[in-house]
């Protein structure tokens, strides 16, 4: 059967595009086109018989099946020609029961979706993949594109840069000078992409790539494409699939620019449209409380909202004050009774060195996640038998100086709870030991580990 996707509007106007358009916004009222499909004909396939085919492709090899993004094809970007796509074999990312975060915290069912790790360590692998393919199947198709761009806090750069690369095509990144960690800001590097740093903030980067694409033959990569947004959507109908086709109680994601929050809810009205699940989640989207207009039009009930100045933040990916997606946002966070909660400085560091202790290694921005959590947690919003997945967007190895200046202390407006430095010694064997047991004795741990009786962790 062929099934068919196209833009639209996502205000209603009914203007269409192709996806092999180069467009973003209607021309009639200006506001963002979205992916639409056509469920009709996704309907002749029963649920059943989705659930078998997503399980049968799930992390196989058939090409380009095993790609949990294209392993949902039908429901992603039916256009693109199996030969065009550009996959670097993304999804499939572990869902962690955090078991004893969730039993410090008093949440009996906690799970953080690890969408970090990754090709290129974060979330963003998901929605370029579809992005990059498109654009492949447009070059395939006569259409002339000089390369393809965007601004970029870290993430999204490194994601372009890694499938333009694969895919032989020219990248283009905008990033705000000094406001990337290093270990972001060498992925384009090492991938070749022509990398712009430029003296302002995301937001000005953003301004200056919407202007180069609109007046030449070069293809815009952020989200308000909403190629990106299909790709992300997946996000969701894993998270089903990985808890055998039910669907938890919340979903707490990091919002930045928004597509995310966006990317989740389409994700679940698809799978309830055809009856793949019966119901949706709440969602939470968390904010840095330097970055937060969605959250300060959220206490006004939506019926206002200003653009702000970011100011500077540890959640660098999210340090963005007038977000492209925000319409997108709201709707979606209205449909699914949601809320928006932000996060201190101080509160998102120690969250996610917390979360650390306990077999993670969070980002910044997954940290503004957990400190929602355990704020929505408190005050009763969450409740302690409910299962919530936390979205945790990248992996913290791509933020080494967070973690570093965690441990050393030397955050800005953050006293850490959690520290943890090295511990110096000579090599001298009883010197080790006498530092090791002193620090045993004194609950260095928080917890015991399991162990038979009669029997000692160390013995002389």
């Amino acid at each position: 059967m062929k099934y068919k996707a196209w833009f639209q509007c996502s205000a209603g106007c009914g203007e269409r595009h192709g996806l092999n358009e180069i467009v973003y916004n209607c021309s009639r009222c200006g506001e963002l086109l979205e992916v639409a499909h056509d469920i009709d004909a996704l309907k002749q396939r029963k649920p059943t018989a989705w659930k078998r085919l997503f399980n049968r492709r799930y992390m196989r090899t058939n090409w380009p099946y095993g790609s949990s993004v294209w392993g949902k094809k039908e429901l992603v970007c039916p256009n693109v020609e199996n030969k065009n796509i550009v996959s670097l074999y993304e999804g499939g990312s572990n869902l962690f029961w955090a078991e004893r975060l969730g039993r410090e915290i008093g949440l009996k069912d906690l799970w953080l979706k690890q969408c970090g790790n990754a090709h290129t360590g974060s979330f963003k692998d998901l929605g370029m993949t579809v992005l990059v393919s498109m654009v492949r199947q447009m070059l395939y198709e006569g259409k002339e594109i000089l390369g393809v761009a965007c601004a970029s806090t870290g993430d999204t750069s490194a994601a372009l840069a890694a499938y333009c690369a694969a895919a032989g095509i020219p990248a283009i990144v905008f990033l705000p000078k000094d406001k990337v960690s290093s270990s972001q800001l060498v992925q384009p590097l090492a991938n070749n992409a022509l990398t712009l740093s430029i003296d302002t903030d995301f937001d000005g980067c953003m301004k200056l790539v919407k202007e180069l694409c609109a007046r030449n033959n070069i293809y815009l990569a952020n989200s308000m494409n909403s190629l990106r947004i299909e790709g992300q959507k997946t996000i969701s109908i894993e998270i089903a699939q990985q808890f055998d086709w039910d669907v938890p109680d919340w979903v707490i994601v990091p919002g930045g620019n928004l597509g995310n929050v966006t990317a989740l809810g389409l994700g679940f009205l698809i799978m309830r449209d055809l009856g793949i699940v019966n119901k949706i989640p709440r969602i939470a989207c968390a904010q840095a409380q330097k970055a937060n207009p969605l959250y300060l039009s959220y206490l006004k009930e939506f019926k206002e909202y200003k653009p702000i100045q970011a100011q500077k933040t540890l959640a660098s990916a999210i340090q963005i004050g007038n977000p492209v997606s925000i319409k997108k946002a709201i709707k979606i966070i209205q449909l699914f009774n949601g809320v928006v909660e932000q996060a201190s400085e101080d509160e998102l560091a120690n969250a996610a060195a917390r979360a650390d202790r306990t077999g993670l290694f969070n980002c910044p921005h997954t940290g503004v996640a957990l400190a929602a959590l355990i704020k929505l947690l408190k005050r009763g919003e969450i409740k302690p038998d409910e299962r919530v997945v936390v979205i945790s967007t990248a992996h913290g190895l791509k933020f080494p100086d967070f973690k570093i200046h965690y441990h050393e202390g030397t955050l800005e407006e953050v006293t850490p709870l959690y520290k943890n430095e090295p511990v110096d010694v000579p090599a001298d064997y009883e010197t080790v030991r006498g530092s090791i047991l002193r620090a045993l004795e004194k609950g260095f741990y928080d917890y015991k580990p399991t162990v038979r009786p009669g029997r000692t962790l160390i013995k002389d």
